[in-house]
């Protein structure tokens, strides 16, 4: 992973088409080098998600390092970080699903629902509000506590969503519009040895609480 950190500074210090055309090879060699890492990652939880097939490659995982800067005020033409979505669905289904982030000093692994259609949100409320044991005890678990402290509450309601109490005793959780967990990684702990292994043992700990979301959505 060397490569891909040593391509991602770069880039982010020559963020423009001039330079990269000049660099392309690098680039080349960095995204090969990171799908052979996020290969090593599927493989992984293909053992226990069996939702996840062995036989999911990489390079449909990965996303492009070409920005959309139509809608942006930011019109550099390139992203300074490499990323995979590894979900049953693919990597742009709103299954729930895992996500694998490089970017030098914010690598970031992720998972869960991320600005659901209404009918998935309501879904999951829905979920929590009639079955919430099996939630409360995978959040509460040693396994998931160990990566993941709590819910990532950006953009959560303020008061109580549609059809629900503001004294339910779950609101916490209901005010929420996404469903994610992260756990952050340092630059050093990619490039170790088992760092493939250590993300794979992150994504393990979320898997429970994956399963619930997804089953809560599917019915």
């Amino acid at each position: 992973m060397e490569t891909v950190f040593t391509f991602l500074k770069k880039i982010e210090a020559n963020n423009n088409r001039d330079w990269f055309e000049k660099n392309k090879a690098s680039y080349i060699k960095a995204k090969e080098d990171f799908e052979v890492f996020v290969q090593q990652i599927i493989n992984g939880i293909a053992k226990f998600d069996k939702k996840i097939s062995p036989d999911m490659k990489a390079k449909d995982c990965t996303f492009r390092i070409y920005k959309d800067v139509r809608f942006s005020k930011d019109k550099t033409p390139y992203k300074n970080n490499m990323g995979a979505s590894i979900n049953p669905g693919g990597k742009k289904s709103p299954v729930p699903g895992y996500y694998f982030h490089v970017q030098p000093n914010s690598n970031f692994i992720a998972g869960g629902v991320w600005m659901p259609e209404p009918e998935i949100l309501n879904a999951i409320r829905q979920e929590i509000d009639y079955n919430s044991k099996p939630l409360l005890k995978i959040l509460n678990s040693a396994s998931f506590k160990k990566y993941y402290k709590k819910l990532d509450e950006d953009g959560a309601l303020k008061t109580a969503p549609k059809g629900y109490d503001k004294e339910h005793p779950l609101i916490e959780l209901l005010r929420n519009r996404h469903f994610i967990v992260s756990h952050a990684f340092t630059n050093k702990q990619i490039l170790e040895k088992n760092a493939a292994k250590e993300i794979v043992a992150g994504f393990k700990a979320m898997h429970p609480f994956l399963e619930y979301l997804r089953e809560a959505t599917e019915k």
